[in-house]
This record gives C-alpha cells, sequence and structure tokens, in this order.
C-alpha cells in the first residue's frame, strides 16, 4: 500500500515483516484450525468450487489449496519484490469470473523495470498466458466482481474504479484526506505532532465488498494510525452520491470486508499501531457487525497484519496473515 510511505520511513519496519506472535484465539462456539506455508506472505483470498484460491506475494505465484490441503501452484509468476518503500508487492488477489482468473496486481519491484503486468487488472485465459484488462492505477489492492463489472480499490490514488471487460474505467469516488486532531497525535508522540489545527492523512482504501447494490469499502488511513480511526464507508454501485455514507466508525486498520451468509458484515483489522514498534504482533482481529442492531462481536483476536477474510460457506470463514498462515475458522453447530 503505497500510502504507507510515511510508516516506513518514520519506524523503518516492512510491511513484509510480520514476525511470529502469539497463537490467535477463537470466540466460544467456533473451531479454529491454522495451517503455514514457511517464507510465504499470503495476501488475497477466493473460492473456486471445492478449492481456495490465495497468493503469494513472497514468490509472486498463485496458489490453488485443493480439498486435501495441497497447495498447486498455476498460472504465471507475476513480478514481485519489494517497492522504493519497502513494501512487498506482487498479486495481491485471484478471483476466478466465468473461464478465466482475474488478478490484481502491484506496484513495480524496485530492483526491475517496470513490465506490463504492474499495477494491472489481469486475466489469465485457460492456455495460461496473461492478458491486461487495465493498467491505469496505481495501486490496485482489491476488486469484486459483478455482472462483468470490476470494482477496483486503488490504495494509491484514494479511489474506487468501475472497469469493463474491455478495460473502459470510471471513477465511482475519490476519498478526501481526513482529518486528524492533535490531541490524539499527541499520544503517540508529545513532541512531533504541535500544530494546534491538526494533520490530514490519506483515507486509504483496502477491502470492497459488494451488497445490496451498495460498494462497501475499508478506510484503512494514513500514518500514524490512531486507534478507533479506521471506517466502513458505501455509496450506490451507480455512484450517484459524491459523499460516501459512513456505516462503520473506531476501527483499527481495517483492512478487508466481507458479508456472510446472514447479512451480517465481517471486518477484519489490521490491527493496532505503536509508535516505536509499528503495527502491534497479536492486535489484528476478525469481528462480526450485527445487522440490525450493529453491536460488533470478536470472532477471531490476536492475529498479526492479517490481510483478507473470505467466506466459505454458511459455517466456514478463512482469514490470510502476510507470515505465510492460513486460519481456518469454523463455527460449531448448535446443540
Amino acid at each position: 500500500m503505497r500510502s504507507l510511505q510515511a510508516l516506513i520511513i518514520a519506524t523503518g519496519l516492512l510491511f513484509l515483516a510480520a514476525g511470529a506472535a502469539a497463537e490467535p484465539i477463537a470466540a466460544p462456539g467456533y473451531r479454529l484450525e491454522t495451517v503455514s506455508k514457511p517464507g510465504a506472505v499470503f495476501s488475497g483470498l477466493s473460492r473456486d468450487r471445492e478449492a481456495l484460491l490465495v497468493t503469494d506475494l513472497a514468490s509472486g505465484r498463485l496458489y490453488r489449496r485443493e480439498p486435501d490441503g495441497v497447495l498447486v501452484s498455476f498460472g504465471p509468476a507475476f513480478p514481485h519484490g519489494l517497492d522504493v518503500i519497502g513494501d512487498p508487492t506482487g498479486p495481491y488477489r485471484v478471483t476466478r469470473v466465468g473461464d478465466t482468473f482475474v488478478v490484481a496486481q502491484g506496484w513495480t519491484p524496485v530492483d526491475a523495470g517496470e513490465g506490463p503486468l504492474d499495477h494491472a487488472l489481469v486475466a489469465i485465459g485457460e492456455d495460461g498466458n496473461p492478458r491486461v484488462i487495465s493498467s491505469d492505477f496505481w495501486n490496485p489492492f482489491d476488486f469484486a466482481v459483478t455482472n462483468g463489472t470490476y470494482y477496483v480499490i486503488d490504495s494509491a490514488r484514494n479511489s474506487v474504479e468501475r472497469v469493463q471487460a474491455d478495460g473502459r474505467k470510471q471513477t465511482v469516488m475519490t476519498f478526501r484526506r481526513v482529518k486528524q486532531e492533535t490531541t490524539a497525535l499527541r499520544q503517540l508522540s508529545p513532541t512531533e505532532f504541535t500544530e494546534e489545527n491538526g494533520y490530514e492523512v490519506d483515507a486509504v482504501p483496502t477491502g470492497i465488498a459488494l451488497r445490496d447494490r451498495r460498494i462497501h469499502v475499508a478506510l484503512f488511513g494514513g500514518f500514524p494510525f490512531l486507534d478507533g480511526a479506521g471506517k466502513i464507508v458505501s455509496t450506490p454501485e451507480t455512484g450517484e452520491t459524491t459523499v460516501p455514507r459512513v456505516d462503520v466508525e473506531g476501527l483499527n486498520a481495517p483492512v478487508a470486508i466481507a458479508f456472510d451468509a446472514d447479512g451480517g458484515m465481517l471486518v477484519l483489522e489490521h490491527g493496532r499501531y505503536d509508535q516505536k514498534e509499528g503495527f502491534l504482533k497479536g492486535s489484528g482481529r476478525l469481528l462480526k457487525l450485527d445487522k440490525t442492531t450493529g453491536a460488533r462481536q470478536t470472532i477471531l483476536d490476536g492475529l498479526t497484519r492479517p490481510v483478507s477474510v473470505l467466506v466459505w460457506d454458511e459455517r466456514r470463514l478463512v482469514v490470510s496473515e502476510l507470515a505465510g498462515n492460513l486460519h481456518f475458522l469454523t463455527r460449531e453447530p448448535t446443540p
């Protein structure tokens, strides 16, 4: 996410270096199983019939996890590595669309020349060859598709783009910078943030989900990632309104959204930020919001830099972490 540049400069952390942490904890009534691939940096998740599709930023590969648990790579190896500010870049997400697989590919790696697949939405046909749908993005971090139309998050332009199958593109909305009050910023660093009128930071959209003909977007927020500064906003798919509606506030760096079979919203928080340590180990969590009351339930806690959440079916969820972990969360049947 290019808008994390200030974080990298200020702390010297790499988005890639998630590190080890305590084991995540599932809420009562849920069973948790975790599988890991050493050296992997897992990102996007989607379902393809009975297989799980997952992208690996460490190798630039797309994987199918078959029902027997075996990971099988497919398609080309995409450009991957670190960009100029130390973030891992590569295939952020892959989803089957009809007879093709569509990939959101990130920035050009710092040690490579720009190629045709960089910062692009790419289709992979049955022959395995890639075809660029559009490369008119800065950092396409996530996307959703409906009726052949793609809604793409550009987390560097702070926008949502509507893209047709032939590459025609239209900006649906652009997010304004967000003001953070100096009093809140001083909790992180009393000496660094001194201006009395506050600071403005990028909104940084990350996750996207379509529901009830509305586009729901997670606003991760910009450095220094204050507790509770993240939001979920929405707008009609038609893009008729210029100001998105705020649906959820008080989130800690929300990075992905999904809706379960009951219509409840699932929000994946990347974690809480500390000025010295960066994103704190074990501070990420998966929340479920009641669609009627808005009440929040933490159904998976203790995550370290989670990235994506997938609703597999009525009982099962999958969460990916940058450390190469896949967490399979199953709701136990009611007695």
